[in-house]
């Protein structure tokens, strides 16, 4: 393994030993990173690297412009991989390794930003939410997140919760597409319009079905390897619809299928 162009082009990385991680072959990465290159989204990016396996993605990533990366991965073996990538490139201080399920570190970020949300309403008449308004608003807020667009690219600390320009989801083959959609759904409250979500999946898989708030715009094979490109939808008011009638998804599914 290892980074195939930009800053660190030629380094060597190490892999997790075990037969649990599925490393991105560099014929799937040279395509994956030429196409979000064409997109714009990787200088200075703030990018999430979900089931990281060794980290390949998010370090490639750093490597060709990125300005942190956050990587998420419940096994040890995969945690010190990344930990040794990043301070092998050097990088460790614009990285952060979260030994963490992906639901649950999904689910601190988003209450992150509910707090940071609530703790900003105004007071007084009009304008307030305490005691049971405040927990009533407190309870809706996820529904809200998830179905709308998030108004503005963040900066905030993880004390807040981020905005991710791009996140590379790269689940294992065998986790159920039930299991994919609900991790998209809580992934869609920390987006914004510009960002874009990679989702690596076996070719011969259903396409993942989109929640509510998001589509995918671009699908392309590599043998044994789809990828779906994700965005939030352009209007949420239709999203809300589609899941009001049951469909969601299916607004989703109008991306080109290209083949490799």
């Amino acid at each position: 393994m290892r980074i195939i162009a930009g800053a660190f082009k030629g380094s060597k990385l190490v892999a997790p030993g075990g037969s649990n991680t599925r490393p991105t072959s560099d014929r799937v990465k040279e395509s994956l990173f030429s196409m979000l290159d064409g997109y714009g989204v990787l200088q200075a990016a703030n990018v999430l690297d979900l089931f990281a396996g060794s980290g390949g993605l998010g370090l490639e990533a750093m490597s060709r412009g990125a300005a942190e990366v956050d990587f998420v991965d419940s096994a040890s073996v995969s945690v010190r991989a990344v930990e040794s990538n990043a301070r092998k490139l050097g990088i460790d201080h614009s990285t952060r390794v979260h030994s963490s399920d992906v639901v649950s570190f999904l689910s601190s970020q988003r209450d992150r930003r509910q707090e940071a949300s609530l703790q900003r309403q105004p007071e007084g008449p009009g304008g307030g939410a305490d005691g049971a308004e405040r927990a009533e608003y407190a309870g809706g807020l996820a529904e809200v997140q998830d179905g709308q667009v998030l108004e503005s690219r963040s900066d905030l600390d993880d004390g807040e919760g981020r905005i991710f320009d791009l996140v590379f989801m790269d689940p294992p083959y065998p986790l159920g597409e039930d299991a994919v959609t609900q991790i998209l759904g809580r992934l869609s409250g920390l987006l914004d319009m510009e960002s874009i979500v990679v989702v690596e999946r076996a070719s011969r898989a259903p396409e993942p079905t989109m929640p509510a708030a998001l589509e995918v715009f671009r699908a392309k094979t590599f043998g044994e390897t789809a990828l779906y490109f994700v965005q939030l939808k352009a209007n949420p008011v239709q999203a809300s619809d589609d899941a009001a009638h049951g469909g969601a998804g299916e607004a989703g599914t109008a991306g080109v299928d290209e083949r490799a």
